[in-house]
């Protein structure tokens, strides 16, 4: 046969805290959230023209730099300026169109291609 075990101590189910307390919920929540705030539409552009900046930068870097990246800042301007929820892709886009024109310059004089 087997041996009992000697009986466990009880311990209570959970410990009395401070915060569950069944009137707590009358004094107000203790969690913090930010309500969900709708972009406006011309954030939602300012988005669509940064990330279109990109493209146009890096594809101004393989044909016709001068042709295609100043137009490409120039909406990464237009987007940084309508700001909003896309402001850091914005910036991001005048930071890679900058970057994209010069390498761009270089690469077309390297190679001997026309520039415009």
């Amino acid at each position: 046969m087997a041996a009992h075990a000697a009986p466990a101590t009880r311990w209570p189910a959970r410990t009395p805290h401070e915060e569950l307390r069944p009137d707590a919920a009358l004094e107000g929540s203790r969690v913090s959230a930010t309500p969900y705030q709708r972009s406006r539409p011309a954030e939602t552009v300012a988005g669509f023209l940064a990330a279109a900046s990109i493209f146009v930068s890096l594809t101004g870097i393989a044909y016709r730099p001068l042709r295609l990246i100043p137009f490409a800042v120039l909406l990464a301007l237009i987007a940084v300026g309508i700001g909003g929820r896309s402001e850091r892709l914005a910036t991001y886009a005048v930071a890679i169109g900058a970057v994209s024109f010069a390498a761009g310059l270089a690469v077309a004089v390297v190679t001997s291609r026309p520039l415009w």
